[in-house]
C-alpha cells in the first residue's frame, strides 16, 4: 500500500479518547494531588486526589474549571494545605477555597486574575501573584496577601512569580522581571523579611539581572535558599546559605554553586507550574535535567554536593515533588505516554498513578524516534526522526514516504521524544515525521537559545528547511511530498517557510502568526515586548517586521495551506489566520480555513482535536494524490 494511504487502527478518535493534560503535582499529608485537563469534558481542568490506599477521586466538580489566565498561559492554578484546596476558577477568575468534601467558596472578587498560590501558615492567609485588569491599559501585576481582604506585598515590577514563604515564616522570596525581558532572558531573585504587621521590609536582590535567568527559587527545610541560574551558560543549581540571608547588604559573592554541568536544570517559564527539583530532605535533592534533548533524574547530597544519576526507563519531564520515601513526577518514554509516576526510593520501583492516555498502543504500532543532528546554515540543529511504522502493510518497492516537519511553539520551547499518540497517528499511516528543536529551543544551553535573537523567521525557518533537505539527501523521504506543520510560533515558522522557500509542497498552520506587525499591536502583556529580542524594537524596526510577515508576500506562495484557528484566542487573535486564508484564496491556491468556537490558544475539546486531525490528513492526501 502506498505511503500515506496506510490503514491504521489509531484513528483520530482513538488517539484523542481519554486524553488528559497532566500538570502541577502537589503533596499534602501523604496524599498526592494533580491537575487533569480533560478533552472529553470540553477541556475542563479538574483537581484529582490519590491516597496511599490507591483510591483516586475528583476533588473539584463541574462546572468548576481549575485554570488561571495570568500571562494567558496560566499554570499553578491551585494549591493544597492541610486538606484545604485553593483554586482559580476559569469562568470568573476568582479564587475559591474548598475544604475536602465541602463546597467551594469564593474568597476574591471579580476583576483580577490570580496564580501561583502559597499558604502563609503563620498569618493564616494566602499569598498569590495577581494580575489586575480592572483599569484601562496594561494589566498591573503584584504579589498580594489574601485573608480578610487583599493587601499588596510587592509591586513595581512588570511581572512576578514564585512567591515562597521561608520554613520559619519570617521571609518571602520571589522572582520578578521587567519589560522587554521574558523570564528566560533575565529575572531577579529577591528576598524580604516580614514585619510584625505582615507587610514586607526592604527587599534584597540575591541573584539575576537583565542577562541572567533565574528559575524556581525554593527554600530547603533548613532555611537555605536554592535556585537555578544560567549565569554560566546552562541552567544549573545554586544556593544562598541561611546564615548569609541574615546579613544586611547581600552580594552575589555569598551565592554557592551546587552542581556545575553542561545540562539544563531549568526551563523557559511559560507557565507558573514549572519545577525541576525537589527536596527529599534537607540533606538530599532530587533533580531533573536535560542533556541532548532528553530528561534525566539525579540525586544531589547537599552537604558534599555529590551528584548521582538515577537511571530510569522513563523521562521525568514535569512537576517533580518528593518526600523521604518517594519521588513523584510526570514522565513517559518512547513507548509509554506521560503519566503521574511514583518512584519508591527504597527499592527504586516505579508505579503509575494515572496515565495521560486511556488507550494503550501496542509496541508493534509505535514508531520509536531517533535523535538526529543535521547542519543548517552552517550550524548544528537537533531533531527527532520518526520513520513510518505499520505491521500490517508495506510500501511498494522503491517508494519513499512523505515527510511531516513539526515546528514546536514558543518559539522558546522544546520537543521531547516521549510517546505522542498524535505523531503515531501519522507514522502508522505511512508518513515520516521530523520533530525539530530549531535554533532558539531550550534544552541545549543559553547560546543555542539565543541563536534566535534578532533572527526569528530566519534561523528557525532555515532549520526547518534544512531538516527536510537533510532527510531528502539521506534518501529517507520523498522530495516531492514534503509538508510542514506547527502551532502558534511554530505556525509562524510554518507560514514563513511556505512563503519564503519552495522546499515544502504543503503546510498546516495551527493558530499561526501571519502578520508580525499586527501581532505586535494586538497581543497580551506577557509577550507584548517579546518581539524586541526576536526581531527588533518596534516601531524602529518596522521594516523588518513587514519583511518577515508572510501576509505581505503571498505572491511567493506556490503550495496549498490548511489553517486552524480558535475563535477565542487572545494570544494569536483569529484575524491572523483569517487574513492569511483570504490572501491565499485570492491568489487562487488551494486553501482551507477551519475555525472552532469556544477554543483559545491550543485546542482542548475532544471533538475539535479529532476534526482537526481528520481534516489535516484528508488535506495532505488530496494534495499528494494519495
Amino acid at each position: 500500500m502506498p505511503y500515506g494511504a496506510w490503514t491504521s487502527p489509531l484513528t483520530a478518535s482513538r488517539v484523542t479518547a481519554g486524553a488528559l493534560r497532566l500538570d502541577h503535582i502537589q503533596l499534602d499529608s501523604g496524599d498526592v494531588y494533580w491537575l487533569e485537563g480533560r478533552a472529553s469534558e470540553g477541556g475542563r481542568h479538574v483537581i484529582v486526589k490519590w491516597t496511599p490506599t490507591g483510591e483516586i477521586s475528583d476533588v473539584t466538580v463541574a462546572p468548576f474549571n481549575v485554570r488561571t489566565r495570568v500571562h494567558e498561559y496560566g499554570g499553578a492554578a491551585y494549591t493544597v494545605d492541610r486538606g484545604t484546596i485553593y483554586f482559580a476558577n476559569f469562568a470568573d477568575q476568582r479564587i475559591y477555597r474548598q475544604a475536602l468534601g465541602g463546597t467551594p467558596e469564593p474568597i476574591t472578587a471579580e476583576g483580577c486574575f490570580y496564580a501561583d498560590f502559597r499558604v502563609d501558615q503563620r498569618r493564616d492567609r494566602l499569598i498569590s501573584v495577581r494580575e489586575d485588569h480592572s483599569q484601562a491599559g496594561e494589566a498591573i501585576n503584584t504579589i498580594v496577601a489574601i485573608g480578610g481582604g487583599e493587601a499588596v506585598l510587592v509591586s513595581g515590577a512588570d511581572f512576578y512569580s514564585d512567591p515562597i514563604v521561608s520554613p520559619d515564616g519570617g521571609s518571602l522570596a520571589w522572582l520578578q522581571w521587567h519589560h522587554p525581558n521574558l523570564p528566560w532572558d533575565g529575572t531577579e531573585l529577591c528576598v524580604a523579611r516580614f514585619n510584625a504587621d505582615g507587610t514586607l521590609g526592604p527587599a534584597q536582590t540575591i541573584a539575576g539581572g537583565a542577562a541572567e535567568s533565574i528559575f524556581q527559587p525554593e527554600w530547603s527545610p533548613d532555611g537555605t535558599l536554592y535556585f537555578v541560574s544560567d549565569r554560566a551558560g546552562w541552567w544549573n543549581l545554586y544556593r544562598l546559605p541561611a546564615e548569609a540571608l541574615a546579613k544586611v547588604g547581600l552580594v552575589n559573592g555569598s551565592v554557592e554553586s551546587v552542581h556545575v554541568m553542561a545540562a539544563e536544570f531549568g526551563k523557559p517559564q511559560w507557565t507558573f507550574s514549572m519545577v525541576t527539583y525537589a527536596f527529599v530532605s534537607a540533606e538530599r535533592i532530587a533533580v531533573t535535567y536535560a542533556q541532548d534533548g532528553r530528561w534525566h533524574l539525579g540525586l544531589i547530597e547537599t552537604r558534599t554536593r555529590a551528584f548521582t544519576p538515577v537511571g530510569l526507563p522513563v523521562q521525568p519531564l514535569e512537576s517533580i515533588h518528593a518526600t523521604a520515601e518517594a519521588i513523584y513526577f510526570i514522565g513517559g518514554s518512547a513507548l509509554t505516554a506521560n503519566a503521574i509516576t511514583r518512584l519508591a526510593l527504597q527499592d527504586r520501583s516505579l508505579a503509575v498513578l494515572r496515565s495521560a492516555s486511556a488507550e494503550r498502543i501496542e509496541p508493534v504500532w509505535i514508531s520509536v524516534p531517533e535523535a538526529v543532528t543535521f547542519t543548517a546554515a552552517g550550524r548544528d540543529v537537533h531533531a527527532f526522526y520518526y520513520p513510518p511504522v505499520n505491521p500490517d502493510v508495506r510500501a511498494p518497492a522503491g517508494e519513499r514516504p512523505p515527510l511531516l516537519v513539526l515546528t514546536h511553539g514558543g518559539p522558546t520551547g522544546a520537543t521531547v521524544d516521549v510517546l505522542d499518540a498524535k505523531i503515531q497517528f501519522w507514522t502508522s499511516r505511512g508518513f515520516a515525521v521530523l520533530d525539530i528543536n530549531y535554533s532558539g529551543s531550550t534544552g541545549y544551553g543559553r547560546a543555542y537559545r539565543e541563536r534566535l535573537n534578532g533572527q526569528w523567521g530566519i534561523a528557525d525557518v532555515a532549520d526547518a528547511v534544512g531538516g527536510a533537505e537533510a532527510m531528502v539527501a539521506a534518501g529517507t523521504v520523498d522530495p516531492a511530498r514534503l509538508a510542514i506543520r506547527g502551532g502558534s510560533a511554530g505556525g509562524y515558522t510554518t507560514l514563513a517557510a511556505l512563503t519564503f522557500h519552495h522546499t515544502f509542497k504543503a503546510g498546516a498552520s495551527y493558530y499561526g502568526i501571519s502578520d508580525l506587525e499586527v501581532l505586535q499591536q494586538d497581543t497580551h502583556k506577557f509577550e507584548s515586548r517579546y518581539n524586541e529580542s526576536l526581531i527588533g524594537p518596534y516601531p524602529a524596526a518596522r521594516e523588518v517586521y513587514v519583511a518577515r510577515s508572510p501576509i505581505h508576500f503571498t505572491d511567493r506562495l506556490s503550495c496549498p495551506i490548511i489553517l486552524f484557528q480558535g475563535l477565542d484566542d487572545k494570544v494569536v487573535p483569529p484575524n491572523q489566520s483569517a487574513m492569511m486564508a483570504e490572501a491565499v484564496r485570492k491568489k487562487g491556491l488551494k486553501v482551507k480555513y477551519v475555525t472552532f468556537e469556544g477554543e483559545q490558544h491550543g485546542f482542548r475539546k475532544a471533538e475539535n482535536i479529532i476534526r482537526a486531525l481528520e481534516e489535516e490528513l484528508a488535506f495532505y492526501r488530496d494534495v499528494f494524490g494519495v
